[in-house]
C-alpha cells in the first residue's frame, strides 16, 4: 500500500506520485493558488517548471553561470515570499521573468566594467522566424552539432558585450522566444521602446559577431 502524504490540514492526502500527476495538468496560476492555500509541494512544482528556463535566461543575460544560479535561487526566494502579490489574471511566466530580469539588470549595473557595444543577430530574416534560437537537434550530424555548439559559444560571447537594456530584450526575444507584449511587461517598457531597442540591437550585433565568424 502506497504511503499517503499529509495535506495542509494534517490529514492523509495524495501520494507524491499522485500529486505530481495532478500538478502536471494544472496551469501555473492554479499551482500558485495551491501554494497560497498551504500546499508546500506546489512550490516545488513551480521550481521544476522554471528552474532551467530561468537559468538559461539569466546566464545569457549576465554571462556568468555561477552568478546566474545565485540569481535564479534569489528569484525563487522572492516568489516564495511574495506569491500573494501575483496577479492571477496575468501570466505567471511574465511575473517570474520580470523578477529574474530585474535581478539580472541589477547585477549588470553593479559590475565595475562598463557595457561595451550594441549588438544584432546573425540570423537572417528575423521577423519570419519567431522561435528562439536552438542549438541541439538529434537529427544533426556530429559535425553539424559541433559547428552549432561553436556558433552558440560565439553568440554568447557577443551577447556578453551588450549594454543591459539591449541585452535583456535581445535575450528575451531571440533566445527565449518571448512576444513583444511579454517583453514590454517584463521590462516595464513601452512596446515601441522594446521594438526600437531590439532593432538597434540586431543591427549592431551583426557587425559585432562578424569578425568572430571569420
Amino acid at each position: 500500500m502506497k504511503k499517503k502524504l499529509l495535506d495542509s490540514s494534517g490529514s492523509p492526502g495524495m501520494t507524491a506520485s499522485e500529486q505530481r500527476k495532478t500538478l502536471c495538468k494544472l496551469e501555473d496560476k492554479n499551482i500558485v493558488q495551491l501554494f497560497l492555500d498551504g500546499h508546500e509541494y506546489a512550490f516545488a512544482e513551480l521550481v521544476d517548471r522554471y528552474d532551467t528556463r530561468l537559468l538559461n535566461f539569466v546566464y545569457r543575460t549576465v554571462g556568468d553561470l555561477e552568478r546566474g544560479q545565485d540569481l535564479v535561487q534569489e528569484t525563487f526566494v522572492r516568489v516564495y515570499r511574495h506569491a500573494h502579490r501575483f496577479d492571477q489574471t496575468k501570466k505567471f511566466s511574465t511575473w517570474i521573468y520580470t523578477i529574474a530580469g530585474n535581478l539580472a539588470k541589477n547585477e549588470l549595473r553593479n559590475r565595475s566594467r562598463s557595457p561595451l557595444v550594441l549588438f544584432q543577430t546573425i540570423k537572417k530574416n528575423w521577423e519570419a522566424d519567431h522561435r528562439p534560437l536552438e542549438w541541439e537537434d538529434s537529427s544533426f550530424k556530429p559535425d553539424d552539432l559541433y559547428r552549432k555548439r561553436h556558433l552558440k559559444a560565439l553568440v554568447e560571447e557577443a551577447v556578453n558585450e551588450l549594454p543591459e537594456h539591449h541585452r535583456l530584450v535581445f535575450v528575451l526575444r531571440e533566445l527565449e522566444g518571448k512576444s513583444y507584449e511579454d517583453i514590454a511587461e517584463i521590462t516595464g517598457c513601452r512596446l515601441g521602446t522594446v521594438k526600437s531597442r531590439l532593432n538597434r540591437a540586431r543591427t549592431k550585433f551583426a557587425s559585432l559577431i562578424a569578425p568572430l565568424l571569420n
